[in-house]
């Protein structure tokens, strides 16, 4: 199956660049995208990130609901900030997370990469409930899991895995930047609206 990672790769780029412009489509789009990469993932032993995509496939449906109606009054979720409590509870989930995984697929399978593939999984699933929450800080997670993906792609021969999460490198970023801006924006017309 050479097409399943370019065909992946592609819906990954555009699920992520429509995140990044706050567009609803992307869930779809990113539907498709854990499903081929939930056996690219299989085929390089990879199982952490195998796993990982079943959970964002449900936290893609999920995201997509909460963009539609999660915000106030059944409406459009908009961009909000972490709050130190939750980043607290997140780390603690993580550290655990990778503690837990890291030692089951050391120990009971034949995992590539038992602790580092745990650890990019746990995070990358903290990220992406954060941006399913239009929490302003998931980027700058993404953006610290992507630089370690990117050497452990390489590192596994997935060159044009490694390619894409350079790409979402890029594109966390932007992301970050823009909604940034959309969170101060909507900050600013708060006073005017509540003012009218």
């Amino acid at each position: 199956m050479d097409w399943l990672e370019p065909v992946a790769v592609a819906t990954g780029i555009i699920a992520v660049y429509l995140q990044v412009r706050q567009n609803v489509w992307n869930w779809p789009v990113a539907l498709i995208n854990v499903a081929l990469y939930f056996v690219v993932f299989r085929d390089s032993k990879l199982y952490a990130d195998m796993g990982l995509q079943a959970i964002y496939f449900l936290l893609s449906l999920y995201g997509w609901y909460e963009w539609l109606y999660g915000g106030e009054k059944k409406t459009e979720l908009k961009v909000s900030r972490g709050t130190p409590r939750m980043a607290v509870t997140l780390i603690a989930i993580g550290i655990a997370g990778v503690a837990v995984l890291g030692t089951i697929f050391a120990r009971y399978t034949d995992a590539a990469l038992p602790y580092l593939d745990s650890a990019t999984a746990t995070t990358s699933l903290i990220a992406q409930w954060m941006i399913t929450r239009k929490i302003l800080e998931n980027w700058l997670v993404w953006i610290a899991v992507d630089v370690v993906y990117v050497g452990m792609f390489i590192f596994k021969h997935l060159r044009l895995t490694a390619g894409l999460y350079a790409v979402f490198l890029v594109l966390a970023t932007m992301g970050y930047l823009q909604w940034r801006r959309s969170y101060r924006e909507e900050q600013a017309a708060a006073p005017e609206l509540a003012a009218a």
